[in-house]
C-alpha cells in the first residue's frame, strides 16, 4: 500500500540547511558535497527509491502547482536517479521530465518564489544535464542566472556560488563542442568520436571539477 508522501521530506533530505541564509560556510560546502559526490547515495537508495519510481509514474505531478512542490520534483527527477541507477541509463532517463519541469516554473513566477541560493542553484541544474546543440540558448540563460544568483547570496557564501556560477559556462563549452556529454556515452552505447574520446582521456569533467 502506498503511503501519503510530504514534498518536504524531499526538501528537508536535500537541504539541511533549510532556507537559513547564516548557515556557516564550511557546513554548507560540506552539504554541498555530500550532495553532489555521492555521499547521499546510500540514504537516496534506502529511503527514495520507491518515492521516485513512484514520481516517475506521475503520482506526485500535482506537486508541481506549488514552489517547493515543484523544486522536489526537480530534485526527484534530476538527482535521485543520478544515485539510484548510478553507471546505467536510468540514471539520465528523467532528464527531460526535470527540465520541463524548470522550463514551466521559469515561466510561471516559482522559480522568483524560491528564498536561497542553494533552491535556485539545484533548481537550474536540468538546463545542464540535458543534451543537444539546441541547449546553447538556454545554457547561456542559465549562466545569467547563476551570475544573479552569486550576486544576491550572503556575503560568507559567495565563494561557493562563484565556483557554481563557473559550472554552466564549463557545461557550455562541452555541449558547444559535442553536443552532449561525451562522459555518459559508455553508459548509454554510445560511440565516441575521436574529438570525443580525446576529450574522455583528458578526463577535465565539469561534474568533477575540485571544489
Amino acid at each position: 500500500m502506498n503511503t501519503i508522501v510530504d514534498w518536504n521530506s524531499i526538501l528537508e533530505f536535500w537541504f539541511p540547511e533549510g532556507t537559513n541564509l547564516d548557515v556557516d560556510a564550511g557546513i554548507h560546502r560540506d552539504w554541498w558535497l555530500w550532495r553532489m559526490r555521492g555521499g547521499a547515495d546510500a540514504e537516496i537508495i534506502a529511503r527514495f527509491t520507491e518515492i521516485t519510481e513512484r514520481a516517475i509514474r506521475g503520482e506526485f505531478d500535482h506537486w508541481a502547482n506549488d514552489p517547493h512542490g515543484r523544486l522536489a520534483l526537480i530534485v526527484v527527477h534530476d538527482q535521485f536517479p543520478r544515485s539510484l541507477w548510478r553507471d546505467s541509463p536510468r540514471a539520465f532517463a528523467q532528464d527531460e521530465k526535470a527540465l520541463a519541469l524548470a522550463l514551466e516554473g521559469h515561466g510561471n513566477g516559482h522559480y522568483e518564489a524560491l528564498e536561497t541560493p542553494w533552491y535556485r542553484t539545484f533548481y537550474n541544474l536540468p538546463f545542464g544535464h540535458c543534451e543537444g546543440p539546441d541547449h546553447l540558448d538556454r545554457l547561456d540563460r542559465v549562466i545569467a542566472l547563476a551570475e544573479d544568483i552569486l550576486a544576491k547570496a550572503p556575503a560568507h557564501l559567495r565563494a561557493g556560488y562563484a565556483f557554481a556560477a563557473e559550472q554552466p559556462v564549463e557545461v557550455r563549452k562541452v555541449i558547444a563542442a559535442f553536443g552532449r556529454h561525451p562522459h555518459r556515452n559508455a553508459v548509454l552505447g554510445r560511440t565516441s568520436t575521436p574529438d570525443e574520446e580525446a576529450y574522455l582521456k583528458e578526463g577535465r569533467f565539469p561534474h568533477l571539477r575540485p571544489f
